[in-house]
């Protein structure tokens, strides 16, 4: 039986259909309770494609189950943290040290969303659409 969707993957929906407020799905982003999974080595899982670091979250364990089988994992236990969007996006991709953004229910045919390292998505500190001196690059 397939359970319910979040309030975020029916916004990524939305959104992946051409409808909804960008803004409301940021918010309802930071919102969201996410599930990241560990990358065995005690941080977080993520990917590097195109100049950014991305990790990877899920909406809830349905969805993080089926990035395990998609991985190999099978019927083996993933570790996996609960976090809010809001504390990765403003704690964590901060401090890597490198342009990060997040990466929702990656392994969700049609149902996946990337929040870029972009000013209202991260800090400015961490967008990489803002110059050295703090002012935004095309505002």
């Amino acid at each position: 039986m397939q359970q319910a969707r979040t309030a975020l993957a029916e916004r990524i929906a939305d959104s992946r259909a051409g409808a909804g407020d960008p803004r409301a799905l940021v918010g309802e982003m930071r919102r969201s309770v996410l599930l990241v999974p560990s990358d065995g080595g005690g941080g977080l899982w993520s990917a590097h494609s195109g100049g950014v670091r991305w990790i990877c979250a899920f909406t809830d364990e349905e969805a993080l189950a089926e990035f395990a089988v998609q991985r190999g994992a099978g019927e083996r236990p993933l570790e996996y943290a609960a976090l809010l969007g809001a504390r990765i996006v403003d704690e964590i991709v901060p401090g890597l040290g490198e342009p990060a953004g997040l990466a929702v229910d990656i392994a969700t045919e049609d149902g996946s969303m990337f929040f870029p390292p972009v000013t209202g998505i991260v800090p400015d500190a961490a967008a990489v659409d803002v110059d050295v001196e703090g002012a935004g690059r095309g505002r």
